[in-house]
Parts: structure tokens; sequence; C-alpha cells
């Protein structure tokens, strides 16, 4: 299936959760916020949400600084 990663194309496998994506794009273990089809999601939601094709994400990293 396909969907949109912060605007470009992304081919992922069935029954992927944002959880999965995040392993797979290396942010699995990173502060992030994720909004699928301009909705927030909870960090909570991540491992339950399984994304569909066609689907649009936004992954925005956060980053402390001073």
């Amino acid at each position: 299936m396909t969907i949109q990663l912060n605007g470009t194309e992304h081919s992922l496998e069935e029954n992927t959760s944002v959880t999965g994506l995040l392993d797979a794009i290396g942010l699995g273990d990173k502060p992030v916020v994720v909004e699928r089809n301009r909705e927030a999601l909870f960090p909570r939601e991540f491992a339950t949400t399984i994304l569909e094709n066609g689907d649009q994400l936004e992954v925005i990293t956060i980053a402390a600084g001073g």
C-alpha cells in the first residue's frame, strides 16, 4: 500500500501501525508529533492506529534547544 509521508509517497506493508512506521523510518525512540489525515494523534494511539492506503501523514520531530 502507499501513503503520503510528509508530502512524499511511501510504500508500506498492509496492517502497519503508526508505531511500525516510526520504527521503519528510524524515529521509533524519538519524541514526535504525528498527524494522520490532518488529525493529531496521541502517542498512546500510535500502536493501535493501523494505516490505510492513501493516508496522509505528517511526522514532526520534537527538539529541545535554547
